[in-house]
């Protein structure tokens, strides 16, 4: 077992445990983006965007960016979601206005049962070393959150074989060949407890999983197909590696925050279309929440977003348990300075919150 390392900033972890926090802690999803002129230097000096990701040096630089720039309670490994798919040799490949593209998407029950459990310390030693690497930078200033995308999301891409669709060739094999995706969910279930478990041995002190298109599943569906295969990674992580804490975070999954609640995580992500007053007593003390600031706000002027900050605060209402984070990535358009107005006014405006009765 990982021992808890002692944190100059523990405020995110405590507020995943829902201990007392005297603010709460912010980061955002996507922190270490193109929407940095810095980032956008680091990327041009690796050449592309997976020679960045492979490159632990640099990962550990555009993780650290954001940190330098932001009062952030939080550093998340910069990495992709796709890297398990691409360990298992579809050819990824990101190609300029059409993102990630595989060369051999799964079509039939042949490719999915050749399909192998990639070794995190080998096939994926480049995100293990990062980690090691960001650790290592960190110290003991923050703590630092590892991911992976859900099963149900990695394989949308793999089937699909590409971003943006309609989902209709993996519902078809959904609907048509059921027992063909569990099949590739359950090795996809596989590999990704394995990937994190290790991300937690290389220094992660948080673990989140990306189910970004759970939500464009109907409820059976997805309870089979999206759910399922995350209660089985937080059930595996929760054996290995108990004292991490899981958060799980579906984009549009708000009418299923309370069986996302059952699986033993201990926070959900929640995006900007359910009001966090609504979510909150939903799961009740069962976990913190995480959010749930429209992206698109800090596109506006830091007035207005002084205003949204201070709503998203005053829908979660007093005490503990809340982690303030945007509804999903932040923007490739956001003006910097536009972040940092977002941050200092969690700051300036969350104690009140916490204050002791």
């Amino acid at each position: 077992m990982t021992e808890t390392r002692t944190l100059d900033n523990d405020l995110f972890l405590r507020a995943l445990k829902r201990e007392p926090v005297d603010r709460t802690p912010v980061w955002m999803m996507r922190q270490a983006g193109r929407y940095l002129p810095e980032y956008r230097a680091s990327r041009a000096k690796a050449g592309d965007f997976m020679s960045l990701c492979r490159n632990p040096e640099l990962c550990c630089e555009v993780t650290m960016q954001p940190l330098e720039r932001y009062g952030l309670d939080a550093a998340i490994l910069f990495s992709d979601i796709l890297t398990i798919p691409d360990a298992m040799g579809l050819g990824l490949e990101f190609k300029q206005g059409e993102g990630p593209v595989f060369e051999r998407p799964l079509r039939d029950a042949r490719a999915i049962e050749n399909l192998g459990i990639p070794d995190p310390e080998t096939d994926l030693r480049y995100v293990m070393d990062a980690v090691r690497t960001i650790r290592g930078a960190l110290g003991n200033r923050l703590p630092l959150i590892g991911f992976s995308g859900s099963p149900w999301t990695l394989a949308t891409y793999m089937v699909e074989g590409a971003g943006g669709s309609d989902f209709s060739l993996i519902k078809r094999m959904a609907y048509d060949s059921p027992e063909m995706l569990d099949t590739l969910l359950a090795k996809l279930s596989a590999s990704v407890s394995l990937y994190l478990d290790a991300q937690v041995r290389a220094g992660a002190d948080a673990l989140m999983i990306f189910d970004t298109w759970g939500g464009v599943l109907a409820p059976a569906d997805y309870l089979q197909f999206s759910l399922e295969p995350m209660a089985r990674i937080v059930e595996h992580l929760k054996r290995v590696a108990p004292q991490i804490p899981v958060i799980l975070f579906t984009k549009n999954g708000g009418q299923h925050l309370e069986v996302m609640a059952q699986t033993g995580c201990d926070a959900l992500g929640v995006d900007w279309t359910i009001d966090l007053a609504t979510a909150r007593a939903r799961v009740g003390d069962r976990v913190a929440l995480q959010g749930n600031l429209d992206p698109t706000v800090l596109l506006a002027q830091p007035a207005r977003i002084e205003a949204a900050v201070a709503r998203v605060l005053e829908s979660y209402g007093h005490g503990n348990g809340h982690i303030f984070n945007l509804g999903h990535g932040i923007l490739q358009q956001t003006p910097p300075e536009h972040a940092a107005a977002m941050v200092e006014a969690v700051r300036a405006l969350s104690p009140t919150y916490h204050a002791q009765e």
